[in-house]
């Protein structure tokens, strides 16, 4: 990539102060731009922006238009054409940046605002936002995944996401859907998928009357045990597969141990959560088929046992 021509320091309106915004926003404060106003709607988002960004304003849509030169549209997909639609009719002077976080949407979604004179980029953080500033210190370590119109957009995207410490990675307009795809699928169905693991760890050490629920640990109760045993096992086995790829793989399945994987479907299927069987069905089916696992694996996988359609 080559060294994108750094921007002036720009008069940034943030629609809103959501997470993902309110995060951005601090971080383009820290790179020496002026943070000046904020549509922040709700009690949270006007907490939040006091405590972190206090020296914005919050106004309307059309005020903060008028005042920046950095429009950073953050909120939702479903939201995000009208917010396009609003700016639009408050006139934008021509050269304004405006700049969108969706990541399931490329630059073609802010061509209302292109067709007035702005310069329109995506700059979708590939990070999760739990609404502290943690958060902003993450975007430090965080990949942008931009895209633009044309060669300015593209220089100007990419300055903006060095200058908050993180890298730009280009995304054509027509792959910023299945980049999106592939980081709900990498981020938010992990989460389900622990979940499902901590619920049945949950079942394991409680007992099927939950009677062994006190006596799990040597110091008594422990509520968050589950996590316990699971935080070391995924974060190593997280970092082995980015290491090592599919290689990484172990257990019943990489060993083609079908006696073993039968027995846990069979386990999971007596949980009171139906559906929990059909995730392990699912992923140990990936899983059987980067690891080269036999005709009898796949068989057992693929097929419904009574206990889950019942």
């Amino acid at each position: 990539m080559n060294a994108p021509i750094a921007p002036a320091r720009l008069r940034v309106g943030i629609v809103s102060a959501g997470r993902v915004g309110t995060a951005v926003g601090e971080s383009l404060a820290a790179a020496g731009h002026d943070v000046a106003s904020l549509v922040a709607r709700s009690p949270e988002s006007r907490s939040r922006a006091a405590a972190r960004l206090p020296d914005a304003r919050i106004v309307d849509t059309a005020t903060l238009t008028a005042d920046s030169s950095l429009i950073l549209i953050a909120v939702p997909d479903t939201e995000l054409p009208g917010v396009v639609d609003q700016i639009a009719a408050a006139a934008p002077t021509p050269g304004t940046i405006v700049a969108h976080t969706a990541g399931a949407h490329g630059a073609a979604i802010l061509e209302p605002l292109a067709r007035l004179g702005a310069i329109t980029v995506a700059l979708h953080p590939a990070m999760t936002f739990v609404g502290s500033t943690d958060d902003t210190a993450r975007l430090a370590s965080s990949c942008f995944g931009i895209t633009s119109r044309d060669e300015i957009g593209d220089a100007i995207a990419a300055a903006l996401v060095l200058e908050m410490g993180a890298t730009p990675v280009r995304i054509a307009e027509d792959d910023r859907t299945l980049y999106h795809a592939a980081l709900a699928h990498g981020a938010n169905n992990l989460i389900a998928l622990i979940g499902d693991a901590v619920a049945a760890l949950d079942a394991a050490i409680a007992g099927p009357h939950g009677e062994h629920r006190d006596t799990a640990t040597v110091d008594g109760p422990d509520p968050g045990v589950a996590e316990r045993i699971l935080g070391p096992l995924v974060r190593a086995s997280l970092d082995n597969v980015l290491a090592m790829g599919p290689s990484a793989l172990t257990g019943p399945v990489a060993r083609d141990d079908t006696a073993t994987v039968a027995r846990h479907l069979a386990a999971l299927a007596r949980l009171p959560d139906p559906h929990l069987v059909d995730g392990y069905r699912a992923l140990a089916a990936r899983a059987a088929a980067r690891s080269g696992a036999g005709p009898q694996m796949h068989e057992l996988l693929h097929e419904q046992s009574p206990e889950v359609t019942a």
